[in-house]
């Protein structure tokens, strides 16, 4: 019997381990078990080695919005910070500084947004899901981290009509990241890549109208 039990349990671990919690079921959780406040940091510990891309997706979504000019400054710069770490640092998961981990905000209000943005979660759940993951070494999501970084360094300059499809890429990408989607993770990449080709294509264009103006 006991063998039988233990056997279940290493299944049921297995399992967990190829079919992670959703996101939205993930975020839901943390608010009913968090207490009174809740903290970036209880953010990044929750997501575990899922943290670079939730982190990724919490500050792309913004940029697809209208926004006023200068904007992409203050929304880029966490973008880079992240992707950073993503490309850059030894761990497997974000470091918030402790000024920024500790930043806290009401669990109603958390509690609320998770209700609003549950409905487009699970709808975005039904087409990014765990499959084909291959980011399996430190190594190979430093790749997509080296990608994120350029494409974060070309949403934080004021490029014209150049920032909207990276950080559509970004959230892409983010997503993918957080439920282990292997398929989503290149789509995201491939959004940017195009991306990069259309902010570039901008830069050329804008530069060759300033020389004939001059």
């Amino acid at each position: 019997m006991t063998d039988i039990f233990a056997t279940d349990l290493s299944a049921r671990a297995a399992a967990h381990s190829h079919h992670p919690q959703q996101l939205s079921q993930l975020l839901r959780n943390l608010s009913l078990n968090a207490g009174p406040k809740i903290t970036l940091r209880d953010l990044a510990v929750a997501m575990e080695d899922r943290s670079f891309g939730a982190f990724l997706v919490v500050f792309a979504l913004p940029n697809l919005i209208p926004l006023p000019p200068g904007a992409t400054f203050i929304l880029g710069l966490p973008l880079i910070f992240i992707a950073w770490q993503m490309f850059a640092s030894r761990r497997a998961r974000i470091w918030l500084p402790q000024r920024m981990g500790d930043y806290a905000f009401d669990n109603t209000t958390f509690f609320v947004f998770v209700n609003r943005i549950s409905p487009w979660l699970q709808r975005a759940e039904t087409l990014i899901k765990p499959r084909g993951w291959f980011l399996g070494s430190r190594f190979a999501e430093r790749l997509i981290g080296l990608l994120a970084l350029i494409l974060a360094v070309v949403i934080f300059l004021p490029i014209p009509f150049g920032n909207w499809l990276p950080a559509f890429a970004l959230a892409v990408i983010g997503f993918a990241h957080t439920e282990r989607d292997g398929i989503g993770l290149i789509a995201g990449a491939l959004i940017g890549i195009i991306s990069l080709a259309v902010a570039a294509s901008v830069v050329l264009a804008a530069g060759a109208i300033l020389a004939f103006i001059f």
